[in-house]
């Protein structure tokens, strides 16, 4: 099961055209739909820490989902929201450069208003189809992701209903879910913010988790009965073990004129109009140093690899790093310019591990 599945597959049945029910949900009990995005919650953590989350363990399994690469949010809700992988979306990681702007970053949750999202994520979204279908599509989540470029990109379509608390958030998806046929869209990036912070399985990143099952509990106790909850994420998380810095003490700085990506998936960019040969080189001095600790592609071994799915647009290959490095295990790549902010970082994500690339599926219809 596939992330870029989940979404159309909840749509097809509340019959949305030309999407088909791939993760075989079944028939809308009542033409209300609710899926609720936990950032940073791994399928494995479901099972680990089974003892903090009594609601979610009670709930039905459905399956365990498989991100895309990079296992980052950026990447991973376009996917959902648009059902495509990043190859054609174009989202590919937390920060990419610019083409031919001389090096400048966009970094996609924080945006720049000089790049346009509806060029940027060129692929009309569920959303946008769902609600030309007369189906009601609402995105709740913190207000001040509302009318962000990022929301724009990926989040189009739905009516914005900004909630900061959980006790706002649950009454404002009890509003979107009144007519039917309803689909609401639920975010919460507390235990995001914790695992990076603290680490999985800290005392912080315990108490957020326990603060979601309690929200759980709170929607299957007041939603309209008969609303179907299906719970997923956007990737999982691991804590930091090994750490290098690009550049410091190695040469692996060495003619790259631009670092973007995260710690776990790496974009590097040589100068514009460099030669496949001097990209080569740097691919091979980064696999040399680094050997098993991390997977090391040219961008056109890369999209041979279908590193970002079968299928890369012109403009998502423009994006991609002339070298992009995939960190195993526990590493993590520092830029030497962020030392201090992505070393301070226990937990990070984006890389290709079981742990950051599983996530759950969970489902329950409220009685």
């Amino acid at each position: 099961m596939h992330l870029s599945q989940i979404t159309p597959s909840i749509f097809s049945t509340l019959g949305l055209s030309d999407t088909t029910d791939e993760i075989q949900c079944g028939p809308s009990p009542a033409g209300r739909e609710l899926l609720f995005l936990v950032d940073g919650l791994g399928a494995d953590a479901i099972a680990k820490y089974a003892s903090y989350i009594p609601t979610l363990s009670a709930l039905i399994r459905h399956g365990e989902v498989k991100t895309s690469l990079p296992s980052t949010t950026a990447t991973s809700l376009a996917t959902l929201t648009t059902g495509v992988n990043p190859g054609q979306h174009g989202m590919l990681g937390y920060t990419v450069q610019v083409p031919r702007s001389g090096g400048r970053i966009l970094n996609s949750l924080k945006w720049d208003e000089r790049v346009d999202p509806y060029i940027w994520q060129p692929i009309t979204t569920l959303f946008e189809r769902a609600v030309a279908q007369s189906i009601n599509v609402t995105h709740v989540a913190a207000k001040r992701y509302e009318d962000t470029g990022f929301t724009r990109a990926v989040f189009r379509g739905a009516k914005y209903r900004g909630a900061n608390t959980h006790a706002d958030l649950v009454s404002e998806t009890i509003v979107a879910l009144k007519d039917t046929p309803a689909f609401v869209y639920l975010y919460v990036n507390d235990l995001d913010v914790a695992g990076h912070s603290d680490g999985v399985g800290s005392d912080k990143w315990l108490a957020a988790l326990a603060g979601i099952d309690a929200l759980v509990a709170t929607l299957l106790q007041k939603l309209p009965r008969q609303t179907r909850l299906w719970l997923t994420a956007d990737h999982g998380m691991i804590n930091v073990g090994e750490k290098i810095v690009i550049g410091q003490g190695n040469n692996l700085a060495e003619n790259i004129a631009t670092i973007a990506g995260e710690p776990r998936a790496r974009h590097l960019y040589l100068s514009d109009g460099a030669s496949a040969s001097a990209i080569a080189d740097v691919a091979s001095r980064w696999e040399d140093f680094l050997g098993e600790k991390a997977s090391i592609y040219t961008r056109d071994a890369a999209v041979a690899a279908d590193l970002f799915g079968n299928s890369v647009s012109a403009d998502a290959a423009d994006r991609m790093g002339d070298v992009i490095a995939i960190a195993h295990g526990d590493l993590i790549l520092i830029e030497g310019e962020r030392e201090k902010q992505e070393s301070a970082m226990v937990g990070h994500h984006g890389g290709a591990s079981d742990i950051e690339s599983y996530v759950p599926l969970l489902t329950a219809v409220v009685e």
